[in-house]
């Protein structure tokens, strides 16, 4: 199954600062976050990040920019991101997931 959403990047995200002085680009790890929160949304919050086998950031995300995430379940435990900037492709790879057993409680 496949899952889109389109997140921006404010400019006073608390992770800016410094990151770089006068030309501000979102960090990798903040872009990371937002495809983990899109399999959260889309699985429950219960989901758990087991292992980032495949992570290539391809070109920098200013803030302000509409950043499209486009996820899909390759395996059980394995999804596929690829995070857009229009057609311009800004990160990719692979993310292992364990979902909660059916039946488990979901976190709050």
């Amino acid at each position: 199954m496949k899952h889109e959403r389109v997140v921006s990047i404010g400019p006073d995200h608390p992770a800016l600062p410094g990151h770089f002085p006068g030309h501000p680009v979102v960090p990798g790890v903040v872009i990371l976050d937002e495809v983990i929160e899109t399999l959260r949304l889309q699985a429950g919050q219960a989901l758990v990040v087991t292992g980032l086998p495949s992570v290539k950031l391809s070109s920098p995300l200013l803030p302000g920019q509409p950043l499209t995430i486009e996820i899909e379940q390759d395996e059980a435990d394995t999804a596929v991101f690829t995070c857009r900037v229009d057609q311009r492709v800004v990160a990719a790879g692979s993310i292992r997931i364990q979902l909660p057993a059916a039946g488990q409680a979901r976190m709050p």
